[in-house]
């Protein structure tokens, strides 16, 4: 976001007839420049300028974005797709069911709820941005349908009775 210009978007936003906005989506590497370090600097700055003009804000979860850093340590969460492995570069480029992702990501939500929750401005949240599996089809996915499917029918006959495959 051009900093420097937040005041004229404000007056804009005001001008328009805007009084709440979504702010924090895709923003995970910002906030999280590197494991484990926090920084929400620039969250503070636009909440407060917000409060200021009265303008109400929806804090969103910047997970759909993933941090470099992530990629780097963990390769694997990124998805593999019927592409392949999946590349870094892209927003939604990960495997959502992966256990490092879903560490990762539950905890710098934690962190930014936490440190935003108190803020006046702040009316509520969204969690996450267009939530779909992102043509996710490597070992986890895999391994989550077969455990579906153990759970959901008792034997290998009454899987294959349930799809037709019984001849």
């Amino acid at each position: 976001m051009p900093y420097e210009r937040l005041e004229e978007d404000i007056r804009m936003m005001k001008d328009a007839g805007i009084n709440t906005v979504r702010i924090a989506e895709s923003t995970w590497s910002t906030h999280e420049p590197q494991n484990g370090v926090f920084d929400f600097a620039s969250i503070d700055r636009v909440l407060e300028a917000m409060h200021k003009a009265d303008i109400k804000v929806i804090i969103g979860t910047p997970t759909y974005a993933v941090p470099t850093w992530l990629v780097k340590q963990y390769p694997d969460v990124l998805a593999t797709t019927g592409n392949g492995p999946g590349k870094y570069g892209a927003r939604q480029i990960m495997d959502i069911i992966n256990p490092v992702y879903l560490f990762h990501a539950e905890r710098i939500i934690r962190k930014l709820i936490h440190h935003v929750k108190d803020h006046p401005a702040v009316i509520g949240y969204q969690v996450d941005n267009e939530t779909k599996h992102y043509g996710t089809a490597g070992g986890n996915v895999q391994f989550q349908f077969v455990k579906y499917l153990k759970e959901k029918f008792a034997t290998v006959e009454e899987l294959n009775k349930a799809f037709g495959l019984s001849y």
